[in-house]
C-alpha cells in the first residue's frame, strides 16, 4: 500500500489488518453523529498509520536479524524495570 494513497474507509479497514479491528472501526464510524465523523475517522486513521509503521519496523528488524545485523533503531534496555515489575506482581499475588 503506497503512502501516497488517500485515506478512505476501505484503506483504514485494510490497514488495520484484522477483521475484529475493522468491524470495530466500521461500527464506530457508522454510529458516529455527523459532527463527530471527522474525529472518529482521524482517530482510526492514526491507529491504522501506527499499525502500518509498526509492521514496517517489524519487517526491518526481522530482515536485519536474518542477515545477522543489529536491529535498526534506538533501543533502551528495560530488563531491570520489567523484572522489578514482575517481582512486584508476584508479591501482590
Amino acid at each position: 500500500m503506497s503512502g501516497h494513497e488517500p485515506w478512505t474507509i476501505e484503506r483504514i479497514c485494510n490497514a488495520l489488518g484484522h477483521p475484529t479491528l475493522s468491524q470495530r472501526f466500521l461500527a464506530e464510524i457508522n454510529r458516529a453523529p455527523a459532527h463527530e465523523l471527522l474525529a472518529v475517522f482521524a482517530k482510526w486513521q492514526q491507529r491504522a498509520t501506527d499499525l502500518l509503521a509498526a509492521a514496517e519496523r517489524g519487517r526491518a528488524i526481522s530482515a536485519a536479524e536474518a542477515e545477522g545485523r543489529e536491529a535498526p533503531g534506538d533501543w533502551i534496555d528495560i530488563t531491570d524495570r520489567v523484572q522489578a515489575d514482575a517481582a512486584r506482581a508476584r508479591g501482590a499475588a
